[in-house]
């Protein structure tokens, strides 16, 4: 990891930066870092709302409670990276590269995260309500307690994700793959779950009413104690309509 003076100096290099480096709030709001390499840089709480870092590289930064709010992140590389409390609402994320990310408690309120590489990622209570993250690659990733609510996540696959706890009501998984995937006690009232792949996954106690699980894959999974009242179970072996 660069030291933050490393990490200063690395911005002046590029031309990002001017002058002796400011103690706290480091303000990059608009910043231009298209492209840049900044792997291992420490912009810990820096500003960065609106600036673009689309196919940026900043493989295991420390990036925690910085303000990345409407960034263009899209195309970017942040392996490894800490963004933990980080607040990334309506940023671009399309296509990112954020697999093994630390987003847990993060904000990610409306983002575009479509097609992005979020596998094996802790997004531990990270708010994505009204995300969009279609087909997004979220396998093996932590999404304990995460607010989903309202979010896109058609044709996303979740396999072997940890989504218990979670509010995925209101939530779109069309098409979704969440085969293997733990949802003890998740809320998913309401979502549109059409066409889905449950095969195997833990649904113990989750709340599914009125879900459209319509032609899901749901024989193999873990229904026990799961609410369906409501729910709409047409094509799947399992009823037209849970009563």
């Amino acid at each position: 990891m660069l030291t933050l003076e490393e990490t200063w100096k690395k911005l002046i290099e590029i031309g990002i930066v001017h002058g002796d480096m400011p103690k706290v709030n480091w303000n990059l709001s608009g910043a231009n870092l298209s492209g840049v390499y900044l792997n291992e840089a420490d912009l810990f709480g820096a500003i960065l709302s609106g600036a673009n870092l689309s196919g940026v590289y900043l493989n295991d930064a420390d990036l925690s409670e910085a303000n990345l709010s409407e960034a263009d992140i899209s195309g970017a590389f942040l392996i490894g990276s800490n963004l933990i409390g980080a607040n990334l609402n309506k940023a671009k994320l399309y296509k990112a590269n954020l697999s093994g990310i630390y987003l847990g408690k993060s904000k990610l309120t409306g983002a575009d995260v479509r097609e992005a590489d979020l596998s094996e990622a802790d997004l531990f209570k990270t708010d994505l309500s009204k995300a969009d993250l279609s087909g997004a690659n979220l396998s093996g990733a932590n999404l304990t307690k995460a607010n989903l609510c309202g979010a896109n996540l058609s044709e996303s696959n979740l396999s072997g994700a940890r989504l218990n706890g979670a509010n995925l009501s209101g939530a779109d998984l069309t098409g979704a793959t969440l085969s293997g995937a733990f949802l003890i006690e998740t809320n998913l009232s309401g979502a549109n779950i059409k066409e889905a792949n449950f095969s195997d996954a833990d649904l113990q106690g989750a709340i599914l009413r009125g879900a459209n699980l319509s032609g899901a894959n749901i024989k193999e999974a873990n229904l026990s104690d799961a609410d369906l009242s409501g729910a709409i179970l047409s094509g799947n072996g399992l009823g037209a309509e849970n009563q």
